[in-house]
This record gives structure tokens, C-alpha cells and sequence, in this order.
């Protein structure tokens, strides 16, 4: 009963959007592959188990009392960090998108339009051009010369990705009671259910955050396209607030 019970708690606390739908979100803004989308929610889910696991080792030194004290501070914490990470990314993205209007309004020719040319971790993937006119925006491939002016947009995911999986490894306090509860039966049992528990969520993890990005990818927002990352932001600053408010 204790196994399935961890199994139970690893998948559905997982299943909670607050976990997945920030990767998915931003796996969309930054061009991610489904190999890289599943990497860095195995991560994050790694990260989510291996604090639970900890915390759990921790507190029941402490005792139960402190346990419950404990948990509700986490689900605080963890939504003020959704807040703040929503809100810097949004905050970013309009910073960057504010540098690019400032840019074009200094060279007269930018009014043809421009190229963007977007690298991501294994190279270059694709240019595209577009004139400032949304209807007449269309790909190119990689590989074409295009002429200035040329926005290279080197897609920075290191320090944005180290943020958002640091978010997703909060630990799992629902879980540690039944690893309290486990104790008087032994290490095996407990041994067990760590391993169920952790495959449950890096699992669930894994497979909600590469189909919740495939959706996400397909999705358009038309002339408000260039606006896509300040509604990421924005939607899981949301998501982090929604929680705060229903704590």
C-alpha cells in the first residue's frame, strides 16, 4: 500500500501544471527539440527527487510536527518563484524587443525589413525574413546569404533554463509521510518505494513536458508572434499567482 501510495503522489503532484507548464512554455520560445525538451524535464525531475528524498531525511529527524510547518512554507516559496520567474521573463523579453524597435528606428532601411537568424545549442537551424507587414512573413532555409540588416539572435538558455529547473526541483512534501510511515518496516521497503517514487516522477515529468511542448508548438499568435515570449512570462507569473491565491 505504501508503494502504491508514493506512486500515486509522484504522479499526480507531477501532473500539477505548475511543474510541466512553465518547461513547455519555454521550450516553445526557445526552439527547443523534443530530445532537449525531455532532457531538461528529466532534470528537473532528477532534481525534484533527489530534494524530496533528502528533505524527507531531514524532517524526520526533525519531527512530524515540523514536517507540516515545513511543507506549507515550500508551496510559498514555490509559487513566489513562479511569480518571479515569469515576471523576469516577460520583463526580459520586452527589454528585447524594446532594443530591437530602438535599433530599426536608427537605420532607415530596417523599414524593408529584416532577417533574423536563430542559433540554437546544435548550430544554426533556420533565418527567416520578414517585412514589418505580419501577412508577408515567410522562412528561408539556413543555409541562404541574406543581406543586412542581419539581428543575430543567440538563444541564451543558460542562465533562464538554470532558473526554471531550479523551480521544478522544489521539494515533493506530499510524498514524506508515507516514507515516514515506511521507517518501522525497514530499509528495503523504503529503498523500494524511492525507486518507485523517483521513476514515477522523473517519468511523468518527462512524458506531460514533451507532450504539453508539442502543443504549445503548434501554437500561433499571429501578428502578436514577436510578443510570444512576454506571454510565456506573463502566463507563468499567472500560474504561480493562481497557486499563491489557492494556498
Amino acid at each position: 500500500a505504501l508503494v502504491i501510495a508514493v506512486l500515486a503522489v509522484g504522479v499526480l503532484h507531477t501532473a500539477v501544471p505548475d511543474h510541466w507548464l512553465p518547461i513547455a512554455l519555454i521550450s516553445r520560445q526557445r526552439g527547443w527539440s523534443t530530445a532537449q525538451t525531455a532532457r531538461a524535464a528529466a532534470v528537473a525531475g532528477v532534481g525534484h527527487t533527489v530534494s524530496t528524498l533528502l528533505i524527507a531525511i531531514a524532517l524526520w529527524a526533525a519531527g512530524v510536527a515540523f514536517a507540516t510547518r515545513f511543507g506549507s512554507a515550500v508551496d510559498l516559496v514555490a509559487s513566489l518563484a513562479l511569480i518571479a520567474f515569469g515576471a523576469w521573463v516577460a520583463i526580459g523579453a520586452l527589454r528585447e524587443i524594446h532594443d530591437e524597435d530602438h535599433a530599426h528606428e536608427s537605420d532607415p532601411d530596417s523599414s524593408l525589413g529584416h532577417a533574423h537568424l536563430h542559433r540554437h545549442s546544435g548550430g544554426l537551424e533556420h533565418v527567416h525574413w520578414h517585412t514589418h507587414d505580419p501577412k508577408e512573413w515567410h522562412e528561408i532555409p539556413g543555409d541562404v546569404a541574406v543581406a543586412p540588416p542581419l539581428h543575430d539572435h543567440e538563444h541564451d538558455t543558460t542562465g533562464r533554463t538554470s532558473l526554471l529547473l531550479v523551480l521544478g526541483s522544489s521539494p515533493m512534501v506530499e510524498g514524506i509521510p508515507a516514507f515516514f510511515a515506511a521507517s518501522r518496516f525497514g530499509a528495503g521497503l523504503i529503498a523500494v518505494m524511492a525507486v518507485v517514487f523517483s521513476l514515477a516522477t522523473i517519468g511523468t515529468y518527462v512524458a506531460l513536458c514533451v507532450a504539453a511542448s508539442r502543443g504549445v508548438q503548434r501554437t500561433h499568435f499571429g501578428p502578436l508572434e514577436r510578443y510570444g515570449e512576454v506571454i510565456s512570462g506573463s502566463f507563468i507569473a499567472a500560474l504561480g499567482l493562481g497557486f499563491l491565491l489557492l494556498r
